[in-house]
């Protein structure tokens, strides 16, 4: 336990730390006058038209996020479990308020929360979540594929990362991550290694079953797969694919009403807003939260677009703060208001 909480704490040291590495880079070379005209750009956001447009690009990210948990009841509708709108609504938002202290704890917790207030098994709500996770991985892709292609210079003189031994563009990025994945012979020895035992495990499973310990494992990985498989199930397909369309609008829409919030970007166009929401994710991945890399990979498309980079860095802390404060206000709300409804339910069946 003491183990994996250091693991933990390190890990969240690290994205943080890489995170504050990005603020000061996007920064250091800046003048004196460019820190000037960044003040004025995030006093500009203060005004009434602005605020109005940042408060729509909330709203509409939310209604998102909403989305996401109308299709999550729809993912554990076939496994034989109900949840309520209003507690998946609340586990999605509490999952990104977890993600933004740790990586990657929002999904356990989401499962634990689904658990805790909808008595979902937590191996099967975790099935779905990765299920959802490919497939928002996939549009995310077929996205990234849209965008460079319509952004012929895109791949060669976007930055997303600068270090002490230069910078890397997006070419760069997408280079590395496929050149890894193929030449990683530790995974794919991993890999092979690890269907050889599932295989193993699979024609001797009446064998392990005897055993109690091995029992409660193959009934937990059995959970999963139910969760995994449950899409094939849905009695809604259209539907599904409706909330999936809408969750990506959401936030396509609220980067695109973001831009209409700065005097300097509202000449920007839609395509402009698919390069943020899709290449401005990578920061997401880069950094916990999004935290400096986001902005910097934001502030960097801006350029391409013609904007200048301070101006436009500013407008990117101004977006990204926006999104960060909308998670924090929801996902501690989500907390209360999960607690206090459940309390009075309480109290009614007693």
């Amino acid at each position: 336990m003491k183990k994996n909480v250091i693991s933990k704490l390190l890990q969240l040291v690290l994205f943080l730390g890489l995170g504050v590495f990005f603020i000061w880079f996007s920064m250091k070379d800046l003048s004196p006058e460019d820190i000037k005209m960044l003040k004025e750009s995030s006093k500009s956001a203060l005004s009434l038209r602005p605020m109005l447009f940042i408060s729509l690009s909330i709203l509409v990210m939310g209604l998102g996020h909403y989305c996401r948990g109308l299709r999550s009841v729809m993912m554990i509708k076939p496994l034989g479990y109900t949840i309520r709108k209003s507690t998946s609504f609340y586990a999605v938002m509490v999952g990104y308020l977890a993600n933004l202290a740790f990586p990657r704890l929002g999904e356990v917790l989401r499962c634990t929360f689904l658990q805790r207030y909808d008595k979902v098994p937590f191996q099967k709500s975790l099935g779905t979540i990765v299920t959802e996770r490919v497939i928002d991985m996939v549009i995310w892709i077929v996205l990234l594929v849209i965008t460079i292609a319509l952004n012929s210079s895109l791949l060669s003189e976007l930055v997303i990362v600068k270090n002490s031994d230069g910078v890397i563009t997006l070419g760069d990025w997408l280079s590395n991550k496929f050149s890894s994945l193929m030449h990683n012979y530790t995974l794919i020895v991993l890999g092979f290694v690890l269907v050889i035992i599932t295989l193993a495990l699979y024609f001797t499973r009446k064998h392990w079953m005897k055993n109690r310990f091995f029992a409660k494992i193959g009934h937990l990985i059995k959970g999963v797969w139910q969760g995994l498989i449950s899409i094939k199930d849905l009695q809604k397909p259209y539907l599904f694919l409706f909330y999936t369309l809408c969750i990506w609008t959401a936030f396509f829409m609220g980067g695109y009403l973001m831009l209409f919030a700065f005097d300097f970007l509202n000449d920007l166009g839609a395509l402009s807003a698919l390069t943020i929401l899709t290449i401005g994710t990578i920061g997401f991945m880069i950094a916990q939260g999004g935290l400096g890399a986001y902005p910097l990979i934001v502030a960097e498309i801006f350029v391409l677009y013609g904007v200048n980079y301070t101006q436009g860095l500013a407008a990117a802390w101004i977006g990204w703060s926006a999104q960060t404060v909308m998670v924090l206000v929801l996902g501690f709300a989500s907390l209360i208001l999960a607690a206090f409804l459940n309390k009075n339910n309480d109290v009614k069946s007693t």
